[in-house]
């Protein structure tokens, strides 16, 4: 009788493990041409699903509570809501015009989108699904960045060549800052203490100082020997939780720089795939994923050293990427 129990128990035992087994990580790819979403495994670094979405995907999030991804579909004037379990569009929500960056506020059930035809910044309810606000921002809005205590956000406008800084609080811009020609993304630091703000044209990034009302404390430029001036385009940003290193995809140069976040020296640049536009660490920040739109493929580069790994084969024009939480 005793044996019995005891090898009950070792049985029951393993099966309690089983359901604690995680997958392995997950890498989200939105192309644009397309129409769909790839999912690459973080340990075979494949392809291993493709997930069909609206028209023009670009932009995606996570919502707080890790179940789905948002992405947004531009050419659909919305946001369509992938379940992480099934891996399918479960629900749609109108986003207004032209939507091109989404993100989530990390205190409120609310996604805000850069509406660039309307020069608004869209606050949405993804759990009531209603729109519960907009923000007048300047002319052709692109890029978002939100701290992470849920009080700021900076929109960028490429046309007004500013970044715009709004409290969330009272879902008002306070501050009105010009930063380099076109500016594409906005990247908080790790402590909320910095917004950075890539200029495509201007090809630098504009570090605004959040203790000096988001004043431009330091202009970080680029410059790849042996590569015209003209295709050095800062666009996507990304930085480590660290505080150590900050990365700028490039654009045309085909190139990531590597910024050291305290001094603002840039340290290396990482050839990739062609026209690298956004960046996405993973879980552990031991790796660095960028999308290549006119390669159609994602580089895979190893932080400890800055060196490309791989070349992944996705869809068409690839744009966004984020991994799962």
């Amino acid at each position: 009788m005793r044996f019995l129990t005891t090898g009950l128990m070792a049985v029951l035992g393993a099966l309690l493990l089983l359901p604690m087994t995680a997958h392995a990580e997950r890498i989200f790819v939105s192309n644009e041409k397309d129409n769909t979403v790839s999912v690459i495994d973080g340990e075979s670094l494949e392809v291993v699903e493709t997930i069909d979405v609206g028209r023009r995907p670009r932009a995606m999030v996570f919502n707080n509570d890790g179940t789905e991804l948002f992405v947004a579909v531009g050419d659909d004037e919305a946001i369509d809501m992938v379940d992480l379990e099934t891996l399918e569009v479960v629900r749609t929500q109108s986003s207004g015009e032209d939507p091109e960056v989404i993100r989530v506020d990390p205190k409120r059930p609310y996604i805000y989108v850069s509406n660039e035809d309307d020069n608004i910044v869209s606050i949405l309810d993804y759990e009531e699904r209603r729109r519960v606000g907009e923000i007048p921002v300047g002319i052709e809005p692109e890029g978002i960045g939100v701290s992470s205590d849920g009080k700021w956000l900076v929109a960028t406008t490429e046309t007004s060549n500013m970044a715009h800084i709004v409290d969330l609080d009272e879902q008002e811009a306070v501050y009105h800052r010009l930063v380099g020609a076109r500016p594409r993304h906005a990247e908080f630091n790790h402590d909320d203490s910095e917004v950075w703000v890539s200029g495509e044209i201007a090809g630098t990034v504009s570090v605004l100082d959040r203790d000096d009302n988001f004043n431009i404390k330091h202009t970080i430029r680029f410059d790849v020997q042996g590569v015209p001036r003209e295709t050095v385009q800062a666009v996507g940003v990304e930085m480590t939780s660290d505080g150590r290193y900050a990365f700028v995809a490039l654009g045309p140069s085909n190139r990531v720089a590597v910024v050291d976040q305290e001094t603002y020296e840039v340290l290396d640049y990482i050839l990739v795939g062609q026209r690298v536009w956004h960046l996405a660490l993973n879980g552990d920040e031991s790796r660095l994923f960028t999308t290549n739109g006119v390669s159609g493929d994602v580089t895979v580069i190893e932080v400890d050293g800055f060196e490309a790994i791989k070349s992944i084969p996705v869809g068409r024009f690839p744009w966004g990427v984020v991994v799962e939480p």
